[in-house]
């Protein structure tokens, strides 16, 4: 449910009453975690899913079904047989215990929580049903710190916001730092990020990406970055520029240990060119170092970063 709270909140701030199932419990194998949602609005637009086969055809209906009943929030079992589960995308003979809810305007609490989940925010949500109370429990979401507001930083923004980070970009330009510009951005901080760094509370599932190419921001931003506990410390540039970074860096008294924290030329090496394709290739290293997962690092290859050759046109392909 947390996971498409900005989408339910906007739906109910709008006035319209959601017909929810949420999954309670996961049996064999699913595609999709417990607290997951499917939201159907009162007009029967859907939001969300719960797995990614035909249960949603069920889901639906059951949505529907409590919207028109206004009952308490029940419990379904989907997906019994193997047959059945093949069917609705569940491996195995898995099956999912769903909880079929209504949720209204006027719950104001339950809005209160959505609000805090789709800016970032820990939040909780109870479902009372039949059975028990669900529990919908989300942390705060890990935050990607953008230094600069380039080219690069919008497209950063909207591929990394999708992931669950709470997006930040800072830039001391003030024509540059603006919403305007980042509008996948959770907020965007017009002060010189050196010393943003150095003040903000970082955590160790948070990551910093430094995308400007001047060395009046790179170097302190780089050095406030690398003295927290940050998941991942990233920087955009040439071999050339990474290699005059890092000794600009040692004088400023960076270490080793932490230069060797530095993921920089940034991104994995998919031969990206443009903001997107780049913003693509960032984000994958992202998730490859928080999954623990072998990819081929651009910090970890040598040679020029930009020598693929053209991408072929849809048409060519076919």
């Amino acid at each position: 449910m947390l996971d498409i709270a900005s989408e339910l909140e906007r739906e109910l701030a709008a006035g319209h009453r959601l017909g929810m199932v949420t999954v309670a419990a996961v049996h064999g194998s699913a595609p999709r975690a417990v607290g997951s949602s499917m939201a159907v609005t009162d007009d029967g637009r859907v939001i969300g899913a719960i797995s990614g086969g035909c249960v949603e055809s069920e889901a639906y209906e059951l949505a529907v079904a409590a919207l028109a009943g206004g009952d308490p929030s029940t419990t379904t079992t989907l997906g019994l047989s193997d047959e059945d589960a093949l069917l609705a995308g569940l491996s195995c003979g898995g099956h999912l215990t769903v909880v079929a809810s209504v949720l209204t305007p006027a719950d104001a609490r339950v809005r209160e929580q959505l609000r805090l989940a789709g800016r970032g925010e820990a939040a909780v949500v109870e479902l009372v049903h039949g059975g028990g109370t669900l529990r919908c429990e989300r942390p705060s979401a890990p935050r990607l710190i953008i230094v600069g507001a380039v080219d690069f930083s919008a497209a950063l923004a909207t591929a990394a916001r999708p992931l669950g980070y709470r997006v930040t970009v800072v830039d001391a330009r003030p024509a540059f730092a603006t919403a305007a510009r980042h509008p996948e951005a959770h907020e965007v901080i017009r002060a010189w990020p050196g010393d943003y760094l150095a003040d903000a509370h970082i955590g160790p599932q948070d990551a910093i990406c430094v995308l400007t190419h001047e060395e009046r921001f790179d170097i302190p931003a780089l050095v406030a970055a690398l003295a927290t506990n940050a998941a991942y410390v990233g920087a955009m540039g040439s071999r050339r520029t990474d290699a005059r970074r890092r000794e600009l860096l040692r004088q400023a008294g960076v270490s080793e240990r932490q230069l060797n924290r530095l993921r920089s030329p940034i991104g994995l090496d998919l031969g990206a060119v443009t903001p997107a394709e780049t913003a693509i290739s960032i984000v994958a290293e992202l998730v490859a170092e928080a999954r623990g997962a072998n990819a081929p690092h651009l910090s970890d290859t040598a040679g020029p970063i930009h020598t693929r050759a053209p991408m072929a046109a849809p048409s060519e392909l076919a």
